[in-house]
């Protein structure tokens, strides 16, 4: 392995603003690197990552995903559900989950997805410069969610707060803060008392539904309910705010680009999928070492971590040409960005949806938009790369 030079740290601020550089140096030079302060390695290129996510007898989620103490071991599926299990036990419980994710339940959402974007957009809009983040990226998705989970309207604004405070990470510390610890207990409490509810009271909604849900004569327990309601809220909420943000972002960046998906409504799909290769809202995810395994002509040994990063893989040259250019006509399916295997996002779909619906209705309400590249501020996470605030002037029709 070569040293390389400045080492790579997701906890580091200027990882945040910008990690492709050092991607490239790591793809190039390392990559299989290792940081013994932190103690991970990491693989960068596309071929390693796309063949860890799918081979889990060696990469194991048991511990988790995330490099966080507080989030890594073997309770790690208390808060991180399925995500931080393996076969079987990890198939029991995808198999149970997944009964609430059907492609008719999930088109059964599309009007309410279109009803919350009409109803965030006219607020969006209204006024000469808004946050795209505030007034709509960050409402939009988490409400979908708390929607589709059967949280009342009246807790949404409260739910999507504590959800922001559990992703902030405060520089220098490599750790959740309290605040988003303080955030997610109150967060798991919240949730038990919901699924507590809907067991006395059930609705037409997807905590009903996985309360319902049988498989070979087994259900999910309340513990597993809240874990999986959790991850809901940081997964699914914070992915898809960070995906409607960055399609704005690097739309503006590249205006011939841009305005292919204006003179064509039905290349907002375009749009989504070059976002969601070029720069992705999860960057990189953790697994561990099942059984020794020869890495780059290095042997990394059983009960070691290590970092797929998802946002290298998708600039691979290797891979995808001219990687570090913004092309919506070209070939993404090739990406990561939903991982793979058994592990495949389960609401990829979902995510997909929304960020159609959303930016196909905002073309049809704009005739253009500028980004205040000044004044936009990045959200700080180790795992999500997006922004925390994103002012955008309309020039609405």
């Amino acid at each position: 392995m070569a040293a390389v030079d400045p080492s790579y740290s997701p906890y580091d601020y200027a990882v945040h603003e910008d990690p492709y550089p050092l991607y490239a140096e790591l793809r190039e030079r390392a990559p299989l690197y290792r940081n013994d302060e932190l103690d991970f390695w990491a693989l960068s290129r596309h071929a390693d990552v796309a063949k860890a996510f799918r081979d889990f007898t060696t990469f194991s989620s048991r511990n988790g995903v995330s490099l966080e103490p507080s989030a890594w071991g073997p309770s790690a599926h208390r808060t991180m559900s399925f995500l931080a299990l393996d076969p079987p036990t990890h198939t029991r419980m995808r198999a149970l989950v997944s009964k609430g994710f059907t492609p008719r339940r999930v088109d059964r959402m599309s009007a309410g997805i279109r009803q919350l974007t009409r109803r965030y957009l006219d607020e969006a809009l209204s006024g000469g410069e808004r946050d795209w983040v505030a007034d709509f990226a960050g409402r939009l998705p988490m409400d979908v969610i708390s929607q589709m989970i059967g949280v009342p309207e009246a807790d949404r604004d409260e739910v999507r707060r504590l959800a922001d405070l559990v992703v902030h990470r405060e520089d220098g510390v490599h750790d959740v803060p309290p605040a988003g610890m303080d955030a997610a207990l109150t967060l798991a409490g919240y949730y038990q008392d919901l699924v507590a509810h809907k067991r006395a009271h059930p609705g037409d909604d997807l905590t009903s539904a996985l309360i319902d849900v049988e498989t070979d004569g087994e259900r999910l327990d309340d513990k597993e309910l809240v874990a999986f309601l959790f991850l809901m809220v940081v997964a699914g909420n914070e992915t898809t705010t960070k995906l409607l943000a960055n399609a704005l972002y690097w739309g503006s960046r590249n205006p011939d680009e841009l305005r292919k998906p204006f003179a064509d409504p039905r290349r907002v799909d375009d749009w989504v999928e070059e976002t969601l290769r070029y720069d992705t809202s999860s960057q990189m995810i953790g697994r561990t070492v099942a059984k020794d395994v020869e890495l780059h002509g290095t042997t990394v040994p059983a009960g070691e971590r290590v970092l797929l990063l998802i946002g290298s893989a998708n600039r691979d040259p290797r891979v995808f040409d001219r990687a570090d250019e913004y092309d919506l006509d070209r070939d993404t399916s090739q990406m990561v960005s939903f991982g793979g295997g058994r592990h495949f996002c389960l609401g990829a779909n979902l995510a997909r949806l929304e960020a159609r619906i959303a930016l196909t209705a905002l073309l049809r309400r704009i005739r253009g938009f500028e980004v205040d590249e000044a004044n936009a501020r990045r959200v700080h996470s180790i795992n999500v790369r997006g922004f925390a605030s994103l002012p955008v002037r309309w020039d609405v029709r």
